[in-house]
């Protein structure tokens, strides 16, 4: 058995502990599969591996916006339920449109482009 290793920087190393987290993986297995997967497919461009970074990127930045809309709208239910008044409730769900768009926004452009590819 081999054990290869890498250096990072600290953002590096936490994107890369959370890339596993999300894969529900050990960050030994991430970077096994994928370095893997990178080398079975000498083809693929440095273009498009940049473009995965930014997806992933993407991602995180949509799913930490969404956990604190989900919070907002969390105290809204909260105050409504116990007979208060919410007068933030419109700007949470104006914020939540807003995260749905960007979220169609980002499916319709990352599936075009691996239609096009």
């Amino acid at each position: 058995m081999h054990q290869p290793s890498c250096r990072m920087n600290d953002d590096e190393y936490q994107l890369l502990l959370r890339a596993a987290a999300v894969c529900h993986m050990s960050v030994a297995g991430f970077l096994a599969r994928s370095a893997l997967n990178a080398a079975r497919d000498l083809n693929r461009t440095a273009a498009d591996i940049a473009g995965e970074k930014e997806m992933l990127q993407e991602l995180f930045a949509l799913r930490r916006h969404l956990g604190q809309i989900g919070n907002n709208l969390n105290q809204v239910a909260k105050a409504l339920n116990s007979g208060g008044n919410a007068p933030q409730a419109q700007a949470v769900l104006a914020a939540v449109q807003r995260a749905a768009k960007r979220v169609d926004a980002f499916t319709q452009q990352h599936l075009g482009n691996r239609t096009a590819a």
